[in-house]
Parts: C-alpha cells; sequence; structure tokens
C-alpha cells in the first residue's frame, strides 16, 4: 500500500450518534465524513503521545532503579523557576 493510499471502513453508529456528528458537522460548515476523520486523528496523535509518555516514564524508572541516580523535586523546581529569566540556568546533573 502507498503512503497516501485510502481504504474505506464501515462504522455502525448508533442513531443518536450519528444525528449529533451530522449536526455539529452543519455547525462547522462541514462534511460528517470530515469531523470523524478530524477526530479520529486527534484522537490517535493524543494516544501516541501518552503511549511514548507513559514509556518514557516507565524507562526513567527502570533506569533510576538500575542506576539510583536522580534529581530531587526541590532541584527540578528551582532549575523551573528560571526558565524564561535572564539568570536561566542549566539541568541540574543527577547524583545518587
Amino acid at each position: 500500500m502507498h503512503l497516501n493510499e485510502r481504504q474505506t471502513i464501515t462504522l455502525r453508529l448508533e442513531k443518536k450518534l450519528k444525528e449529533r456528528v451530522k449536526y455539529l458537522a452543519d455547525d462547522k460548515r462541514s462534511s460528517s465524513h470530515a469531523l470523524m476523520l478530524d477526530a479520529i486523528h486527534q484522537y490517535v496523535e493524543r494516544e501516541e503521545k501518552q503511549s511514548a509518555y507513559r514509556k518514557n516514564a516507565l524507562a526513567a524508572w527502570q533506569e533510576y532503579q538500575e542506576t539510583g541516580e536522580h534529581i530531587t523535586a526541590e532541584e527540578a523546581l528551582n532549575w523551573l523557576d528560571t526558565w524564561g529569566t535572564p539568570n536561566e540556568k542549566s539541568a541540574p546533573t543527577c547524583h545518587k
């Protein structure tokens, strides 16, 4: 399949949901199809970001379990407080 190739998928919606989608699409001067595509794109992007966040958090936890290296909440907050100021500091160094 080519990158931009499209496939048709059939969705069976409850009558009330279909009516709600149509109402919103009409309100936005769009089609129900375009509204549903946009909703699916937004959902998939949000879920991909959440999945990546969870994976990164688990990897960080695993690394901490193996090395014991960390920064304290106070160190992190002190660093974040400098963001966007003339005295912006570099990230604190991890320690045991």
